[in-house]
């Protein structure tokens, strides 16, 4: 199985690639270096030179507030360039694997979000990722769709660093509470999307660990599981405005792996906690 993961510098593109290798598959991590996703020939060329069996597609354009401002350029990436992907994936027999996000829906209520909810979503970054979901479905038969949220991994800036860098600093943090969701830890997200790719169980799915916290609880459990001490203070999504909307509800529901028999991510918690471990055994700086 010949693989090519796209976004290989970035949190998950990282993990994916590791995870592939170490199941002995021939795999090539790509970035923006090799091509640009806003040159859609130049994409579809480089695919078609390599002929993979199977495409994981992490690269995105996830400057969320930016992107209110550079509508055409995220379109470009996220639907534009996913799309000459798909494009490749077609015309070589590819399987395609596509990230996308929360972002997709509206955010409203309290239910998890199954995956054939009904999508509406508030920001450019959103509307341009469920486009290239689009491209993805229109263009390439084997595909898997999967949608996560929160992200954390040990090749990037995330909240967990974040949090950990400001605690340096600050004894008390105010963090937003009223937004729920699920963090998703790459390394885990990546052997599942192994186990994929090794399938034929196409569809669309959601994906993060298990269990929901809102940001304010998410701070909170870092600290805890750090030994850091750091009041953390619950404040509205008011009290820090941003340019683009972020969802209230992130909750995401995913009975579509239990029915296609694939393992469910672990526990959020446990996951901060083997984050943890991780960057002090490669001496990560926050």
């Amino acid at each position: 199985m010949k693989v090519l993961v796209t976004g290989a510098t970035g949190q998950l593109g990282h993990d994916c690639v590791n995870e592939f290798r170490h199941r002995g598959r021939e795999v090539r991590g790509v970035s923006s270096k090799d091509f640009s996703l806003t040159d859609p020939q130049a994409a579809y060329d480089y695919v078609t030179a390599y002929q993979p069996d199977v495409i994981v597609h992490c690269a995105a354009y996830t400057a969320v507030d930016r992107a209110e401002d550079e509508p055409d350029l995220c379109r470009a990436v996220n639907a534009g360039g996913t799309k000459a992907l798909a494009e490749a994936a077609r015309d070589t027999g590819a399987k395609m694997i596509y990230i996308s996000t929360d972002y997709v829906f509206p955010g409203d209520g309290t239910e998890p979000y199954k995956p054939d909810a009904p999508t509406g979503p508030r920001n450019v970054y959103g509307q341009t990722k469920l486009e290239g979901e689009q491209a993805v479905r229109e263009t390439v038969k084997e595909h898997f769709i999967v949608r996560i949220s929160w992200v954390f991994g040990i090749s990037g800036k995330n909240f967990v660093r974040t949090m950990l860098k400001l605690a340096e600093t600050h004894k008390t943090l105010t963090v937003v509470d009223d937004q729920i969701g699920s963090p998703t830890y790459t390394r885990d997200l990546a052997v599942l999307l192994a186990d994929m790719a090794s399938t034929d169980r196409y569809g669309t799915y959601h994906a993060t660990n298990e269990g929901y916290c809102s940001w304010c609880g998410f701070a909170r459990e870092i600290f805890r599981q750090a030994g850091v001490y750091v009041k953390v203070k619950p404040v509205p999504s008011e009290a820090y405005p941003t340019k683009a909307v972020r969802p209230h509800n992130s909750r995401l529901d995913k009975g579509a792996l239990d029915r296609a028999g694939f393992l469910r991510l672990p526990r959020w918690q446990d996951a901060v906690g083997r984050y943890l471990i991780e960057l002090v055994s490669a001496g990560k700086q926050y």
